[in-house]
């Protein structure tokens, strides 16, 4: 089973920068976009509908155009949950699970520590919020976990890491956040396979970052460890463009 996690920084302003193509060429079996900036959750007449998909669609109840992140799958879910426990963080329109037979799916875009760090309380949150969410999903069964994490975790994965030590995405109780999660049992797939390749996810669009291949990797399929062994393939897909991110990508047997 594929999946791909892609933040597209605007579905509109994507959709005329060739996703749908990029949307077919990666044939997943659940895509899930992230930043979708819609100011409402597509009706009868979405902005896209691909062929063969079943659409879930959450956007932010607080700011128009902000944040929102939409699940398309070939598979119809069991349930669909938006948020994490009780809903929260769907009113900035942030998580989406999908339940299949032998696992969940949990699509997230992870708050931003934002400008001057002033979110970060708001971030590390989030990040107590969701190990209480998983564990109450992990006691019925494995997890898969994607999207946009904002966060580099380690010296490989960023281009600059000393000269960012105290940026949001880079700060220590990010990384240690991260890390706690980690260690909670679940695996970073692509480290996993790749261990030592220095690969980036996102790019700012300031500076010729891309060109100069100044990135972040922030951008994850994680796993619950139980699922390590069915881990087929993980890959970031630098060859795609769009948006200031890239598509990632989890081949798994399930």
């Amino acid at each position: 089973m594929r999946f791909v996690c892609f933040n597209v920084n605007g579905l509109r302003a994507v959709m005329s920068k060739d996703f749908e193509a990029t949307f077919k060429a990666l044939d997943a079996d659940v895509f899930f976009i992230e930043e979708t900036k819609l100011s409402e959750e597509p009706g009868l007449f979405s902005p896209f509908s691909p062929e063969g998909y079943e659409a879930y669609w959450t956007v932010s109840k607080l700011r128009k155009g902000y944040s929102g992140v939409a699940a398309f799958t070939r598979v119809k879910p069991l349930s669909v949950h938006y948020g994490l426990l009780d809903g929260k963080y769907d009113e900035e329109g942030r998580v989406i699970t999908l339940e299949f037979p032998s696992f969940y799916f949990v699509g997230a875009y992870v708050p931003n520590a934002g400008d001057g760090l002033k979110r970060l309380d708001f971030r590390l949150q989030y990040e107590r919020d969701l190990l209480e969410y998983f564990a109450f999903l992990q006691a019925k069964k494995p997890i898969v976990y994607g999207g946009d994490l904002n966060v580099a975790h380690n010296p490989i994965d960023i281009k600059n890491p000393k000269s960012n030590e105290h940026n949001p995405g880079y700060t220590i109780e990010e990384r240690t956040a991260f890390s706690t999660l980690l260690e909670a049992g679940y695996v970073d797939t692509y480290r996993y396979l790749h261990p030592e390749e220095v690969k980036y996810s996102w790019w700012s669009y300031r500076f010729h970052a891309r060109e100069n291949n100044a990135g972040w990797r922030i951008d994850y399929f994680l796993v619950s460890e139980a699922l390590r062994p069915n881990i087929q393939a993980a890959e970031i897909h630098n060859e795609f463009f769009g948006s200031d991110h890239c598509p990632i990508s989890l081949d798994l047997s399930v």
